[in-house]
């Protein structure tokens, strides 16, 4: 499937007949959502950064492979001692709860996550396939300086057989948003919203696909 600009809504970047854009009012989230997207990922028909910063008031997409500072990336002061990445690597231990977990720089689980979480101003998510997310993260060598996450999901991605994923814990980035804000203590609204726009762009990509348009 390809669109052209005419045929793209203005708010989410999706094609009008991918949009799940509504009249209702972006939900105010209490956690920024800084989403780091790698220049090849932007025009993925599946993509959904769009659609999470057409849903939270609290969102910014910076489509680059590096930036030099967190400061440079919001286009605002900001200390990146309070922010968190979220970026699978390669971990040393894997919980076995679903949940979000703080990790060390050698990967080891931290024992002090809670206090770690509840310290978070934003959160800072790769968009990207896992090659292009690792990029990302080697190109951006401030992340180091922010908290380190290890999102285990509730459940398995919505994308099922759309999308494959390299491990079982990855998820679409609209997901992990969702279930990140929702570990965070954010209004269960919020998740919920994010995750039934997703569904229904879903839903949509496929009744496409069928009808071969």
């Amino acid at each position: 499937m390809t669109h052209d600009t005419a045929d793209t809504c203005e708010r989410c970047g999706k094609s009008l007949k991918l949009c799940v854009c509504t009249d209702a009012e972006p939900f105010d989230n209490k956690h920024f959502v800084l989403i780091l997207q790698h220049p090849q990922e932007q025009d993925k028909e599946l993509g959904t950064a769009g659609i999470i910063c057409s849903m939270l008031k609290n969102a910014r997409l910076e489509i680059a492979l590096s930036r030099p500072s967190l400061t440079a990336a919001l286009k605002r002061p900001a200390d990146p001692k309070k922010w968190g990445v979220l970026y699978l690597g390669a971990q040393n231990e894997t919980p076995v709860a679903a949940g979000l977990y703080a990790i060390g720089r050698k990967g080891n689980l931290l024992d002090d996550t809670a206090r770690r979480l509840a310290e978070l101003e934003g959160i800072i998510l790769l968009d990207g396939s896992w090659s292009q997310a690792k990029a990302l993260w080697w190109r951006n060598p401030w992340l180091l300086k922010t908290q380190r996450l290890l999102l285990v999901p509730q459940k398995r991605s919505l994308y099922g057989k759309l999308r494959k994923e390299p491990r079982k814990e990855s998820v679409s980035t609209l997901e992990a948003c969702a279930q990140c804000l929702d570990f965070l203590g954010e209004d269960p609204a919020v998740s919920s919203g994010l995750t039934a726009a997703f569904a229904e762009m879903l839903e949509k990509y496929k009744a496409l696909r069928s009808a071969g348009k």
